[in-house]
């Protein structure tokens, strides 16, 4: 599993993340762009808060290049595709929202998560 090609899509299935993530041999950053109060109630392990209330300031802090890859995600989905379009706008092209958000992801994924 790789990252699909970032002039295709803004977006990543669950699953598709789930392996990403699962496989270990890409070197990305994960970040959970939801607020704090929703983070305390689930996350994905290995998560990076950045509020998108606060996304501008935090975001660029946990990249180590323009060319890192990174997967974002929020309760749904929308959050995360803003962030990702604010972050290409930025010059961070290999970054992708998590479609569905953690919500699918507790359904798909890890049904073990708490949903709210």
């Amino acid at each position: 599993m790789s990252f699909p090609d970032p002039n295709a899509t803004k977006e990543i299935s669950v699953l598709d993340a789930s392996a990403l993530i699962d496989q270990a041999e890409e070197n990305f950053i994960l970040i959970d762009c939801r607020e704090p109060d929703e983070y305390e109630i689930c996350n994905i392990e290995g998560s990076d808060l950045a509020p998108l209330s606060n996304f501008e300031m935090e975001a660029e802090t946990l990249f180590a290049s323009e060319d890192e890859y990174a997967l974002i995600y929020c309760h749904h989905g929308g959050r995360s595709l803003r962030a990702v379009e604010w972050l290409r706008s930025k010059g961070y092209e290999n970054t992708f929202s998590i479609a569905g958000g953690i919500d699918l992801w507790a359904q798909e994924v890890d049904t073990e998560l708490a949903r709210y």
